[in-house]
């Protein structure tokens, strides 16, 4: 049996979808099943369920709000995942615990490796490292994914916000000087759930495969959605936010090659398909 948290969220929707398409047993929580920031709410739920595999999605993933919450933030993606890790070692289960290209400082052009350096810029990058090294310090089987740029029809992301701004726009600035790739969460799921039956151990990097700035990202949703709104490309500095975001948010997917997985599709095809799916300007 699998386990699920942030089941409600924006990812951990979709991996349940996944789950229940290829038959699955599996049991979903969010907060309110289980608080994964009390320890004894994890252990007793663990203990009671006895899952073989936990992909833990839940996390505090507010990267602005972050810097003036730190204490939530660390709780929620700190905490949190040691206690799930300790759960998971005491129940023999394999965790999988999903991570970002924020735990990266975005220096230079070249995709990151696995094994890369980490220098995390912000409050959330930082607890999102801390988290890693919580399930790799306390749990023998373990699964880190790093994604980038999440959107799904669950819940906010950049591609809701920006359909909606066109509506009542003429012109939108978008950053265009961070460059990464976007990632579906359906196609996300589906690699989520063939690692987490492996046995395959590790580090992964995953997204959708090929790469673009927030700007060219807005632009190619502009154009498949048949919207006249123009993208306006800006640098950094002329968007400033609470947090510093990593400027090359480049994932090298040689972990998914040397393991034998099956890259994403590109972010282009991706892109394509969310549009096409129904009506995701409705923001849940």
């Amino acid at each position: 049996m699998i386990l699920v948290t942030g089941a409600k969220g924006q990812l951990g929707a979709d991996v349940v979808l996944e789950l229940e398409r290829r038959k699955q047993s599996y049991v979903a929580v969010d907060v309110n099943e289980m608080d994964i920031t009390g320890k004894t709410s994890v252990d007793s739920f663990l203990c009671l369920h006895k899952p073989k595999y936990v992909i833990h999605c839940a996390a505090y993933t507010a990267v602005d709000a972050a810097e003036d919450d730190e204490e939530k933030c660390n709780r929620i993606n700190i905490n949190g995942a040691e206690y799930l890790a300790k759960a998971c070692q005491n129940i023999d289960a394999d965790l999988l615990y999903v991570s970002t290209d924020y735990v990266f400082d975005g220096q230079g052009d070249a995709p990151y490796e696995s094994d890369s350096p980490t220098s995390p810029l912000s409050v959330y990058g930082r607890s999102k490292l801390a988290g890693e090294k919580a399930v790799m310090q306390n749990l023998e089987r373990h699964y880190i994914l790093r994604t980038s740029w999440l959107y799904g029809e669950n819940g906010s992301n950049f591609v809701k916000t920006m359909l909606k701004l066109a509506d009542t726009r003429d012109t939108i600035n978008v950053v265009d000087d961070q460059f990464g790739s976007p990632t579906y969460t359906i196609d996300l799921a589906v690699l989520i759930c063939d690692i987490i039956l492996s046995e395959k151990y590790g580090i992964y990097h995953a997204s959708n495969e090929g790469y673009c700035s927030w700007a060219m990202f807005a632009k190619e949703i502009m154009r498949l959605s048949g919207s006249n709104c123009i993208i306006n490309p800006i640098a950094s500095e002329q968007y400033p936010t609470r947090a510093i975001r990593p400027k090359n948010s480049r994932l090298s997917k040689s972990s998914l090659d040397n393991s034998g997985f099956s890259r994403l599709p590109t972010w282009q095809n991706a892109i394509k398909r969310f549009l096409e799916r129904g009506n995701p300007i409705e923001i849940n």
